[in-house]
């Protein structure tokens, strides 16, 4: 007979593998190859999630790694902006490819105009222009638009994007500082690396060991790659299986920790964009309803706050007149039980210290129900 894995059983596995459970000592490289990659869209919100995932931050020295090419951000899962190292862009750019096909080809903004163009033509223009430095959007499309004049500037910069690895180059995303949107080739910034042949079973792995368990379903919304059925069955032997409390088939890796649901969970800091949030089709592992809702109503991605494992407010810091910065944590609908606001004005506190180490005075609040029940 299959285990049933509850919610608050597969919330404390993805947490302890997410390292949101306790804060981990591993290298920063080491635990941005742990997690595949840390979608970082933004510039700088995703170093809060390293923040919180990671004992002994320093994103001085995060930056540093992007300036020494130690790390790179670029589009993989989901089509998405993800901060990797250069092994990880090898392994994961080629696997990931399909899913930038599919966006280029079925984008509505520009799949129509794109779709008698010679890509390749325009993707060899582009990386010879892109061999002498980095350029941003605006450059790249004036340097290949005399030669595609039919077809939008943006459409050819983004048909580069999606079959050419696009490395977005500091400034940009470096800590404390900011920079125009400028990108090279994977090549140009990293030198021309043998690829590694695409091995989808590990990457499979490497997910379940950073996220599951998990159902292929979770597995095809992190990636957005399609028919990873068929990558998965045969790897059945290798594996354990259980279901969650709907019947759907969770896999995992034999060795894996699966942590007793009662451990506890201390208060976490996520950002807008984090992975522990994005990465599954069915999110109620950490998600809450509440939180849905609360997006659905302000149409934007808030910051949550993470209590006893799940998504129970949002955050948002704030600089008044005189510098001081302010921290506000709002539950979501119901205000946040006596015996947590103590850790989470801990943990707040912490945070702004690292989001706001110059400011004169430092405060946390905890406001209102952003949306009252």
């Amino acid at each position: 007979m299959t285990t049933v894995l509850g919610r608050r059983s597969l919330n404390r596995a993805t947490l302890e593998r997410q390292l949101l459970l306790e804060r981990s000592p591993l290298p920063v490289p080491d635990a941005v190859e742990h997690l595949v990659g840390v979608q970082a869209q933004t510039p700088h919100t995703w170093y809060v999630g390293l923040w919180s995932r990671l004992a002994d931050f320093d994103a001085d020295a995060v930056g540093a790694l992007l300036e020494r090419r130690e790390l790179v951000r670029l589009a993989l899962m989901r089509s998405t902006l993800h901060l990797v190292t250069p092994s990880d862009l090898a392994a994961l750019r080629p696997w990931i490819q399909p899913v930038l096909d599919r966006d280029l080809y079925r984008n509505q903004l520009h799949g129509k105009p794109i779709a008698d163009v010679d890509v390749p033509a325009v993707v060899a223009a582009a990386r010879a222009a892109l061999a002498d430095g980095a350029l941003t959007n605006k450059q790249l499309g004036d340097i290949l638009a005399p030669h595609w004049p039919d077809t939008p500037p943006g459409t050819l910069v983004y048909a580069v994007r999606n079959q050419l690895p696009l490395v977005q180059v500091p400034p940009r995303g470096v800590w404390g500082r900011s920079g125009a949107i400028a990108h090279t080739s994977a090549e140009a910034w990293l030198g021309d690396a043998p690829t590694p042949p695409v091995d989808p079973a590990r990457i499979i792995r490497r997910y379940l060991a950073a996220f599951g368990p998990a159902s292929i379903r979770d597995m095809q919304t992190w990636s957005g790659l399609t028919k990873l059925r068929e990558v998965v069955d045969p790897m059945r032997p290798e594996l354990l299986t259980f279901h969650d409390e709907q019947g759907v088939e969770l896999f995992d890796l034999p060795d894996a920790s699966r942590p007793d649901e009662a451990t506890p969970a201390s208060p976490r800091f996520l950002y807008d964009f984090d992975n522990a949030l994005l990465s599954f089709a069915d999110r109620s592992r950490i998600v809450t309803e509440a939180h849905t809702r609360s997006f659905q109503r302000r149409g934007v991605i808030p910051q949550a706050v993470l209590v006893d494992g799940f998504t129970a407010g949002d955050w948002v810091v704030e600089r008044g007149d005189d510098g001081t910065a302010t921290l506000t944590i709002r539950p979501l609908e119901e205000p946040f039980a006596d015996a947590d606001v103590a850790e989470l004005i801990e943990e707040g506190s912490s945070l702004l210290r690292f989001l706001a180490p110059d400011a004169p005075a430092r405060r946390v609040e905890i406001g209102a129900p952003a949306h009252p029940a």
